[in-house]
């Protein structure tokens, strides 16, 4: 579980720093190249540049997840057993209630 938070962690900050130093380094020329942009043509390159930085932050972190075996995560024993007994208890109900419908027509 603390793998998994750790992952968490590290990707939400990526996905908050990774705009604001792309930003950062548009408005500042800092970034080569883009010194002979016009405001309007930096603004939008640096937006669009940032927005496509979060997407490949979070698809990175569902690559991570996806990857994350699945074996090592056993349902509590105790909640599957109470969940099964819920489910055949109100399969039980909805068979009487479709039993009772079918005596009344």
């Amino acid at each position: 579980m603390a793998g998994v938070i750790k992952k968490f962690f590290i990707a939400s900050m990526f996905m908050w720093m990774a705009p604001i130093i792309i930003l950062y380094g548009f408005n500042h020329d800092l970034i080569p190249g883009v010194s002979h942009l016009s405001p309007h043509s930096l603004t939008l390159l640096s937006g669009f540049v940032a927005v496509i930085s979060v997407n490949i932050v979070i698809a990175f972190y569902i690559y991570m997840a996806m990857k994350e075996p699945s074996d090592k995560h056993e349902p509590d024993a105790k909640f599957v057993s109470e969940a099964k007994a819920s489910v055949s208890q109100l399969t039980g109900k909805a068979e009487d209630s479709s039993q009772s419908l079918k005596k009344e027509e």
